[in-house]
């Protein structure tokens, strides 16, 4: 019956408005993700220039992740989130005149601030209005419906750009964001975060302290270079698939919805299991580990095509010829939704436990989306740069090399600090 956890939790009005929020965000992330590519492919940029699509969004995020994090520790988090849906709503009519790339960089920087106050205030909402003991259960399925907004991003936001265009596309993105903005006003309480006084939360020494926790140190450092191979990864595979193989905006939703729906088939009974088993440093290592292998498998993408006979599929009177290189990278994202379905849940419990000893669970949120950024800023330039020096498949190795040396030195500090913690919490006798 876990499977069927997260749907019953929608009873609760609050989590259905806050499960609205992260079905607007991702949506929109998802199908953006794929209007790049062909923005990608309509001007003809370089390497660089496409990581310069990852990297703005992501520096913007960079600056904000934590004043934001303070704010939300003492003020009202329910007004965070409606301004976050407005700015969204700018930025989807914004994208509707992009004319080239210059444009395109300069509305992911506004993305980037409407997509970082959704994220962080979100998830901060959950993890304080939980239960203490159904934290991994809430925050799973948050993420479940995260996914499955995502699912529909990749699938509907890929047909609606391949089918009708950018501006019919961000219309139905505005409406549905405008949709998330009246559940979260009408069902949220006022002030759900904002526990903590404005003396204590959120300054330098509520970080110092945090950062004195070997764990959080642990998952902080471990998030810094993971971030350099996946977000490279999720930038650079739906610009793989259509300038390199010429693969359309639907087929691309396709390979995208493979890796979200093993997540959101997946993700709230991992979440369960957490609960249930504990050793969540476990969990963060065995997704990592398997992110890595299937990054690496992405450039079998160029092995597989023409080797493999196409497939034509027709749907509503359209036929999409499916070669190798669809099944590659098909195959390759499915096993890295399965890879973050396994990590994604402890990680974020880790960091919310880590949170609560002192009481600013809104600023280790901060510190856990900040360590995200570095990597998310240089990660897809360095590999843009690498795919423009040496090739595209080197540029995916490359962040496969990332996410190898993140999982290892993780495996190493978490175990020391796990160890740590539980002699500090249960001495032997006579300590």
């Amino acid at each position: 019956m876990t499977r069927f956890t997260s749907v019953a939790l929608l009873r609760d009005r609050e989590f259905a408005a806050l499960a609205g929020t992260a079905f607007a965000r991702s949506q929109a992330y998802s199908t953006i993700l794929i209007a790049l590519a062909l923005y990608a492919d309509l001007f003809g940029t370089s390497g660089f220039v496409e990581g310069l699509f990852g990297a703005t969004f992501a520096f913007v995020q960079l600056l904000i992740v934590l004043p934001l994090g303070r704010n939300v520790d003492t003020g009202n988090a329910k007004r965070y989130l409606l301004v976050g849906f407005l700015i969204n709503v700018g930025v989807f009519v914004a994208f509707v005149f992009a004319s080239g790339p210059a444009h395109v960089i300069l509305i992911r920087m506004v993305q980037g601030l409407g997509a970082s106050i959704l994220w962080i205030t979100g998830s901060t909402i959950v993890g304080e209005i939980s239960p203490d003991d159904q934290q991994g259960r809430w925050l799973g399925s948050y993420n479940q419906f995260a996914s499955i907004s995502s699912l529909a991003g990749d699938l509907i936001g890929g047909f609606l750009l391949y089918a009708y265009g950018f501006t019919a596309t961000y219309a139905v993105l505005s409406a549905i964001t405008l949709g998330a903005f009246v559940l979260v006003f009408a069902f949220l309480r006022d002030n759900p975060g904002g526990r903590k006084d404005p003396e204590e939360a959120g300054g330098a020494e509520t970080f110092r302290s945090l950062l004195g926790l070997p764990m959080l140190r642990a998952l902080v450092g471990f998030r810094f270079f993971f971030s350099f191979g996946k977000m490279a990864v999720i930038l650079f595979l739906p610009i793989y698939a259509r300038t390199s193989f010429g693969i359309s905006a639907f087929a691309i939703g396709w390979i995208m919805a493979g890796g979200k729906l093993t997540k959101a088939l997946t993700q709230g009974f991992v979440g369960n299991l957490t609960d249930s088993y504990g050793q969540r440093h476990y969990f963060v290592a065995a997704g990592a580990i398997l992110y890595g292998i299937g990054t690496a498998a992405i450039p079998l993408a160029a092995y597989a095509a023409g080797r493999i006979d196409p497939v034509a599929v027709t749907f509503h009177g359209d036929t999409q010829r499916l070669g190798g290189a669809f099944f590659a990278l098909f195959g390759a994202y499915s096993l890295l939704g399965v890879a973050d379905s396994i990590r994604l849940p402890a990680s974020m419990s880790l960091f919310v436990d880590e949170g609560e000893r002192y009481d600013s669970v809104a600023s280790a949120m901060s510190l856990r989306s900040l360590s995200w950024k570095f990597g998310q800023v240089t990660g897809p330039i360095l590999v843009g740069t690498t795919m423009d020096a040496v090739s595209t498949e080197a540029g995916f190795y490359l962040a496969a090399g990332f996410i190898v040396v993140a999982t290892s030195a993780f495996v190493v500090t978490a175990q020391r600090a796990h160890a740590k913690r539980v002699v500090t919490e249960d001495p032997t006798p006579g300590d």
